[in-house]
């Protein structure tokens, strides 16, 4: 159990048999009344985001979540196989607690969540970027904008972001997996 004073960015709390993450916390003190804790919570088994204010001082269960690192394997129809880089067992996880599974790559290192009491993934975690190739995009034609633009790439794991007109097929570029979209050429 924690209290409200205990909040950070990360923590994770048991609320409806379902575990969520705090994103963002405020703690608030108005001029009249109690004081309290506004929360923007991110559910790791669903995804969904939730609004939620608890009274200052109150108590919650918190969850123990491990990160552990693995592996990505390959990909079949039984889900994503991911292997524990200490033990070397090998997991496979679907697709939907995967936040990004088109950007990931064989091979790439990953962090699983996982439940310690049940054990249980709870969702994987890609590195803030990735490094990957364009495998197919259209040529830029000089000065064919006066403004900043953008056209679709195909990368090698099949996902497609928007890169700048300069960039051209069969160079590494990298992608920032929060968003998907085009950071910078790797050199």
């Amino acid at each position: 159990m924690a209290s409200t004073a205990d909040f950070k960015n990360g923590l994770c709390l048991v609320m409806n048999n379902e575990i969520y993450s705090i994103v963002d916390f405020q703690h608030v003190k108005p001029g009249k009344g109690a004081a309290f804790v506004r929360t923007k919570l991110k559910g790791l088994t669903n995804g969904k985001t939730l609004d939620k204010t608890f009274n200052a001082g109150e108590k919650v269960e918190t969850a123990r979540v491990e990160k552990r690192p693995h592996q990505f394997l390959y990909k079949d129809d039984m889900g994503y196989h991911f292997m524990d880089t200490n033990t070397f067992e090998q997991i496979p996880i679907e697709e939907k607690l995967i936040e990004r599974p088109d950007l990931l790559k064989d091979g790439q290192m990953v962090d699983i969540l996982v439940h310690d009491e049940t054990e249980t993934p709870i969702s994987v975690e890609l590195p803030p970027f990735v490094e990957l190739m364009i495998t197919y995009t259209e040529p830029g034609i000089k000065g064919d904008t006066a403004t900043n633009a953008l056209k679709p790439a195909t990368l090698e794991t099949g996902a497609t972001v928007m890169v700048p007109l300069f960039v051209e097929q069969d160079i590494m570029i990298k992608v920032d997996t929060r968003d998907g979209s085009y950071s910078e050429r790797v050199k």
